[in-house]
């Protein structure tokens, strides 16, 4: 679908100027971009990109010489990252909708909304519920008494298990796995883990008589909040007595685990390959780093950041900033990290003596 210059300018707020009825076809690159594209130059560093492509229009940085760029109309984005925001949206596809195929296995309990779409292969359990306007691809497992809210956004191969909850408009990318069993097991006595634990390491790691691991199983469900998003192959484990919940507006990357008993605060970012461990709180606002981790029973307070790679080992105040392994303060972290590149030369010079 082509948009006008000034028609993608009014969507995303911002100004724009020369050729405003000129028609584009979709955004490219600036050095891809055709005649009917919307080359994205939102920073100076891809100006000399332009004259490579054939774009007729560009987004382009605040005080960009537009004319200078041999553009014939341009779009003055203030704020890059937010302006893409607004053209992905306007610029993608809408999901197709064909209603519930033939081929989905439906229980007669159930209970569907209007609007909504069911792919093929998709299994949905007795007493679910779906809201009005969802959209589920194909190969979607729907469990028992699950209750998915209004305008929801359900991709290929997701399982929702028993006693899931979703708010409205949450998207799920392929994969996802919400609800199955927290990793959760216990020994007839104190395991070697419990026992370092304990001692900080110092006593004898032993065989114990019985080395059983007994599952806890996990009755709680979850609990996802509106406008959650869930990327391509994460989990959320169900709460043992109550349920795991993520808060409204959080966004986890692909890869995430959250454990048993979690609980997510609202408007979080959790990044690929992150691990909450059981029964951990996150505040709200909070950022977890790529391979970042947290360890279970612990607090992160409201507004932290975790950067990439950090283990938190121990509650974490609010609005702290953190890194490493353990994770300390930014500015600690720092510290450290100069010392260590400095020994060399200290050791260096200390033979010297």
């Amino acid at each position: 679908m082509a948009h006008s210059v000034k028609d993608i300018a009014a969507a995303l707020g911002a100004e724009a100027f020369g050729a405003v009825d000129l028609l584009v076809q979709g955004a490219a690159e600036p050095a891809a971009a055709g005649p009917n594209d919307l080359a994205l130059a939102m920073t100076p560093a891809y100006g000399a990109a332009l004259k490579l492509g054939q774009a007729k229009v560009a987004v382009v940085w605040p005080g960009a010489d537009w004319q200078a760029l041999g553009l014939e109309a341009a779009i003055i984005a203030p704020r890059a990252r937010l302006a893409m925001a607004g053209l992905t949206q306007m610029l993608d596809r809408p999901m197709p909708v064909s209603g519930i195929s033939p081929h989905a296995a439906i229980d007669p309990t159930a209970v569907i909304g209007t609007g909504v779409t069911i792919g093929a292969f998709c299994v949905v359990g007795p007493g679910a519920v779906i809201g009005q306007g969802c959209w589920i691809a194909d190969q979607v497992s729907i469990g028992e008494g699950v209750q998915i809210g209004a305008a929801c956004q359900i991709h290929a191969g997701v399982r929702l298990r028993r006693g899931v909850r979703l708010g409205a408009r949450v998207i799920l990318q392929p994969n996802v796995t919400i609800g199955g069993d927290g990793f959760s097991f216990v020994t007839a006595e104190p395991s070697n883990v419990e026992r370092a634990r304990e001692t900080l390491g110092e006593a004898p790691m032993t065989a114990p008589a019985d080395p059983t691991w007994h599952r806890i199983h996990s009755l709680g469900g979850v609990e996802i909040g509106d406008d959650v998003e869930i990327g391509a192959n994460s989990c959320v484990d169900a709460g043992t007595i109550r349920a795991t919940r993520v808060g409204a507006g959080t966004k986890i990357d692909s890869l995430v685990q959250v454990g048993h008993n979690v609980i997510v605060g609202q408007n979080c970012l959790l990044c690929a390959q992150a691990g909450i461990a059981g029964s951990t709180v996150i505040g709200d606002r909070v950022v977890v780093g790529g391979k970042a981790g947290v360890a279970d029973n612990l607090t992160v307070g409201d507004d932290v950041v975790l950067g990439g790679g950090s283990v938190v080992l121990s509650n974490v105040p609010a609005g702290r900033v953190m890194m490493g392994y353990p994770a300390t303060k930014m500015q600690t972290h720092i510290e450290g990290y100069k010392a260590l590149r400095r020994l060399p030369r200290i050791l260096a010079d200390l033979k010297k003596r």
